[in-house]
């Protein structure tokens, strides 16, 4: 077993933290560009798709909100 000092159980725990972070922005950009699939860029959201829905913080019942 390999004895590190407490600097180097440091290191390691802000390089692990770091790698994460630079994993989860990456991945996160490349959503946002990640283009609508063929035949899914019509869909909005509408009273009859959402009536059976209880999620209080959903961003489609905004939107159907503000619409109106």
């Amino acid at each position: 077993m390999i004895y590190l000092s407490q600097g180097g159980y440091l290191a390691i725990g802000v390089s692990l933290i770091a790698i994460f972070a630079i994993i989860f922005v990456v991945s996160f950009v490349l959503y946002k560009k990640t283009p609508v699939p063929k035949g899914c860029e019509d869909l909005l959201a509408n009273k009859a798709k959402c009536e059976g829905c209880s999620k209080a913080d959903c961003p489609y019942e905004k939107s159907i909100t503000k619409e109106k």
